[in-house]
């Protein structure tokens, strides 16, 4: 039977990210309770875990509660915190081994939503995504991503989509995110539509934005100018003490994957009204 929220349509209020490299208590023994409401019991859970953390099963525990239970609260309990994860990733994966029948629901789609509910209403700055674990933002963040990436596929721009997904990747990676990496690729995201829609695709975006008159609306252009600049000296020309924080990252990330969708949809937009023109009936 439906829970009393599943069945009124409420949701747990959205906290503000507190968490990165860390897995608190409560959400090591949250893992397993959801694990088990999606479908696995202690004995396969343990399996998991176990395997997991490449730690040995205790033969000696036969019953499932208290001791198997207890055995797979203990081994979360004392794991890495990036090791949570990890166990997280591996749930999915064996949930998502058995397609669900007439009489269960996918399991592994439950298991997604209820761990992606919980590291929302607990602020944890994480999401599982297709069964990986990836670096989650504020709303505003997520949805710039999203929409960048839908926008760059359906414009044909998959190049540009890879490397926005490649910055999520480097912004995700356990136990230290890479930040430089991220920003490149988001950079690296936006210089391909740049070039792709000005045609000029030797230029880097600095050479674009001060050939191109226009191609951005001043005064935005000095801004991605200095953007641009910023990049090349903390993604690629790190000095020794100087990395740039994960809360820059993102921002340079999110401000690179906005521009981009910005271009490509004006670009895209020129583009269909030049078509309706060349095919316009004369009066």
């Amino acid at each position: 039977m439906a829970r009393f929220s599943e069945r009124t349509g409420a949701q747990p209020t959205v906290t503000e990210i507190t968490v990165r490299q860390d897995a608190p208590e409560e959400l090591r023994s949250a893992v397993v309770d959801i694990a088990y409401d999606s479908g696995l019991d202690p004995h396969s859970l343990r399996h998991l875990v176990a395997r997991a953390l490449r730690k040995r099963i205790d033969r000696n525990n036969w019953s499932a509660y208290p001791n198997v239970d207890e055995e797979v609260r203990g081994h979360l309990d004392s794991c890495q915190w990036y090791e949570v994860y990890d166990i997280i990733e591996a749930v999915y994966s064996r949930l998502a081994e058995s397609p669900p029948s007439r009489l269960d629901a996918d399991k592994a789609a439950h298991f997604e939503t209820e761990i992606n509910k919980y590291f929302r209403s607990r602020g944890i700055g994480w999401q599982l995504s297709a069964g990986q674990i990836q670096t989650r933002g504020g709303e505003a963040f997520e949805r710039t991503l999203a929409e960048t990436r839908a926008e760059l596929h359906e414009a044909g721009r998959a190049t540009a989509a890879n490397e926005i997904h490649e910055a999520i990747s480097d912004l995700s990676r356990r136990p230290q995110p890479d930040v430089t990496g991220a920003i490149q690729h988001a950079i690296a995201a936006l210089e391909c539509v740049a070039r792709d829609v000005t045609g000029d695709q030797k230029s880097t975006l600095e050479t674009i934005l001060s050939r191109y008159q226009g191609f951005v609306p001043p005064p935005l252009d000095q801004g991605l100018e200095k953007l641009w600049g910023f990049a090349s000296e903390q993604g690629r020309h790190l000095r020794e003490g100087r990395e740039p924080t994960l809360e820059v990252a993102e921002l340079v990330v999110q401000v690179a994957a906005a521009v981009s969708r910005y271009l490509s949809k004006v670009d895209r937009g020129v583009a269909n009204q030049e078509r309706n023109n060349e095919f316009k009936a004369p009066f």
